[in-house]
């Protein structure tokens, strides 16, 4: 068979083009080890993320929870000391009354004072506003005075002493108030 430059340089020619797109090709893809170290480094990656926002919520969660242990122990400590006010309303009464037994009163006088000393250690307050304007945030007005006894709308006399501990009111006074005219 004769040679044919038409019929046979096409072939070769194609035969060349083929080896070069082959030979790009497999230099466009990656190895297959690439390929498993992407996905390796992928996944890391992945799981990192995963874990910092696990260590985030955890975080997260802890602080919430001592924001509300906190909180409980001040509310059983505002509980408590609801129930030592008639203790301490008590002892005052008791200081008023006259007594014969001078030692008795002296140790009566000494109890009350510890026990309002370690009140005020924990920041409670009395709530003692005395001639000053009715706040009924403050105070239970549980009767009327006349103007004899002060201006208008204001307290004239602390029938029950009123406690806060911070901000928060644990008793109210209860108080008499002028009427307003």
């Amino acid at each position: 068979m004769p040679f044919d430059k038409e019929t046979e340089a096409p072939e070769a020619e194609e035969a060349i083009q083929m080896e070069e797109t082959a030979e790009n090709a497999d230099a466009q893809q990656p190895a297959p080890e690439e390929d498993a170290l992407a996905a390796a480094q992928a996944k890391a990656e992945e799981y990192l993320n995963l874990a910092q926002r696990v260590q985030a919520d955890f975080d997260n969660y802890r602080k919430r929870t001592k924001a509300t242990r906190a909180e409980a122990y001040e509310d059983g400590a505002r509980e408590f000391i609801k129930l030592l006010l008639p203790v301490v309303d008590n002892l005052e009464r008791a200081i008023q009354q006259e007594s014969p037994d001078e030692r008795m009163m002296t140790g009566v006088k000494l109890v009350y004072k510890q026990l309002t000393e370690a009140l005020e250690k924990r920041g409670v307050t009395v709530i003692d506003r005395q001639g000053e304007k009715f706040d009924p945030a403050l105070e239970n007005a549980v009767m009327q005075g006349t103007d004899e006894e002060g201006e208008p709308g204001t307290v004239c006399a602390v029938l029950q002493k009123g406690y806060k501990m911070g901000d928060q009111v644990i008793r109210h006074a209860m108080v008499k108030v002028v009427a307003e005219a």
